[in-house]
């Protein structure tokens, strides 16, 4: 179980982290109850192994690799590691901010569970991870075109599959949507075979 930890000893570890990182983490954030640190990608590894080796909290172990796309922005992508530290009995969320097109330093040679967290990151957003042993895609089919959790990936995709008896294989063909009747919006119970009194269609 993870205890909740009051704000001040979260800043306090914050602040002794940044100081003893040598400039390879740059700030820190208290918020929710969370302390998040901030990095770069040239600083990435070495506030890692910094995160892992440090006395004041060694966070052994590395939960989880993500990223979140913010297409307005310059730098586009936050890539960011949650850490535990089974020693101290707290976590830490590890930020930096990724162009598009931008790679970012393999984590595998300081938390070497991090192989498969990052495929997952480059499937499903684009991001690629340098030094990476075996970089490819890990949840999305051989083939597979795009990275659905980009904000521009479209909801239904780009193909779709279905199997053909005349060929007798899974066969891929672009997405086609059929609108199987049109929608006025007059009524929330639109299309329902019965209709509660009072919510009956609104007269055009």
């Amino acid at each position: 179980m993870i205890y909740a930890v009051a704000d001040e000893a979260l800043a306090e570890l914050g602040q002794r982290l940044v100081a003893d990182s040598s400039g390879a983490i740059a700030a820190f954030e208290v918020a929710y109850g969370e302390l998040t640190l901030a990095t770069s990608t040239a600083h990435l590894v070495r506030a890692l192994e910094h995160l892992r080796d440090n006395g004041a909290a060694r966070f052994q172990q590395l939960i989880d690799v993500t990223a979140v796309d913010r297409p307005e922005r310059a730098r586009r992508f936050e890539v960011v590691y949650h850490l535990l530290s089974m020693t101290a009995n707290r976590r830490v969320r590890l930020k930096l901010d990724v162009a598009d097109g931008e790679a970012v330093p393999t984590a595998t040679g300081v938390y070497p569970c991090a192989d498969w967290y990052e495929r997952e990151v480059f499937d499903m957003f684009g991001i690629a991870f340098d030094g990476h042993p075996d970089l490819r895609r890990i949840l999305t089919d051989y083939g597979f075109e795009g990275h659905p959790l980009r904000k521009d990936f479209p909801m239904t995709g780009y193909v779709e599959l279905r199997y053909d008896d005349e060929q007798k294989r899974v066969v891929y063909e672009p997405v086609k949507i059929s609108q199987f009747r049109n929608f006025d919006f007059l009524s929330p119970w639109e299309g329902a075979k019965y209709a509660l009194p009072g919510d009956e269609k609104a007269p055009s």
